[in-house]
């Protein structure tokens, strides 16, 4: 059973969400939160699987209770929800440990997806829109700290090729097929760099690829 808490200002749209998600046999929401105080208090004291976070809340937004959330919680993964698509809110909840991206207007079926995506540790972003939302964000506001090509300088050759990959929007069997590698072995480059990297996910890989300027926006 996966453990949801819903963290929305609106209760009607929180109402909407715990339907969808409690009419599944493997969901079940075990808190609702309206302000990213109270998600963070109830996420602490929850311990839910995944926070389904609105990013426009009043008080403390859904950006930096994500923070907050993964900062203190490794176990708790946030899956963002945001009215709009291309929202330089969204690129921030990705760099503050979001592990994807919906929008509010998501169909049932994509938000129960979405959140078994996220439990599975994966990112919920679709590779198409997530590199069109950092390529339109993330060049335009780069972080004061330059740490990320240092981190670069520990990846092969092949890890580097396979980062680049995942941020022009590849699976892993593409990667496999455009790098004549089996599909194990991308998984095994995967998993090295994002350890090297400190990615938690494709999400903030990506995010490292643009602000080390391996990719550029439209490429």
């Amino acid at each position: 059973m996966i453990a949801v808490l819903l963290a929305d200002d609106h209760a009607l749209v929180r109402k909407g969400f715990q339907l969808m998600l409690d009419a599944q046999p493997d969901l079940r929401v075990v808190g609702q939160a309206a302000d990213g105080a109270e998600a963070v208090e109830l996420s602490r004291r929850l311990r839910p699987d995944v926070v389904l976070m609105d990013l426009h809340m009043p008080g403390l937004d859904g950006v930096r209770a994500t923070e907050q959330i993964t900062g203190e919680l490794s176990d708790v993964r946030v899956l963002a929800l945001s009215t709009f698509d291309l929202d330089e809110n969204v690129v921030a909840a990705l760099r503050a440990g979001a592990a994807g991206f919906l929008p509010k207007d998501v169909s049932p079926e994509e938000l129960v997806e979405g959140v078994r995506v996220v439990h599975r540790g994966e990112s919920a972003v679709a590779p198409r829109l997530l590199t069109r939302l950092i390529g339109t964000f993330v060049r335009a506001s780069r972080p004061r700290k330059r740490a990320v090509p240092t981190r670069l300088g520990g990846l092969t050759e092949r890890e580097r090729e396979t980062l680049v990959l995942i941020a022009r929007g590849r699976s892993n069997a593409e990667i496999a097929e455009e790098l004549d590698v089996s599909p194990s072995t991308v998984k095994n480059h995967v998993t090295s760099l994002f350890a090297k990297i400190g990615a938690r996910d494709r999400a903030q890989a990506v995010i490292v690829a643009y602000e080390a300027a391996l990719i550029t926006p439209g490429e």
